[in-house]
């Protein structure tokens, strides 16, 4: 099995690490594990296995030598980490983390979740609106018929319907 990182020499260093129930593994040769600090747990570059091998390089190759004018911390205070300082570190960090959260995620914008019952909430809602404006372009277009159907429809979805139906 060859290293994840030369992709030449033979892998002797075998890392598991599991994150939400999926196992990620790397596999490195000895001069690799040695250069990312694998033995020497004070140098090993934590960012490079929680965002995948290079991240830190690519961070580094962005901004050499930045700090955070907030907290003070740096890239190598992150790559050491995996984390920021604070919230002011990511504008000035930005550069080189957008390659690096496209790669850990789907995108780079957070859309978030919405509750089921939630959803369901305002889909309600918005069918409610449409049944109350087809009525009055019904009643407007002296459609009495129809008129009568979509009250009854709206009479049905209002709330406090479902124990009368």
């Amino acid at each position: 099995m060859n290293c994840d990182v030369c992709k030449q020499k033979t892998a002797t260093v075998f890392l598991t690490q599991i994150v939400d129930g999926k196992m990620q593994k790397v596999n490195l040769c000895e001069s690799c594990s040695k250069e990312k600090g694998v033995t020497d747990p004070k140098g090993f570059a934590l960012a490079d296995l929680l965002l995948g091998l290079g991240a830190s390089e690519e961070m580094e190759r962005s901004g050499t030598g930045q700090k955070c004018p907030m907290c003070g911390f740096s890239q190598a205070d992150f790559k050491k980490t995996g984390r920021f300082g604070c919230s002011n570190c990511y504008e000035v960090f930005a550069d080189g983390l957008e390659a690096m959260l496209k790669g850990m995620h789907k995108g780079t914008t957070h859309t978030g979740k919405v509750p089921q019952r939630l959803l369901k909430a305002r889909q309600h809602a918005e069918e409610l609106k449409r049944l109350q404006r087809e009525l009055r372009k019904a009643v407007d277009d002296e459609k009495y018929e129809a008129a009568a159907e979509l009250r009854d429809k709206i009479k049905h979805l209002e709330p406090g319907a479902a124990g009368k139906a």
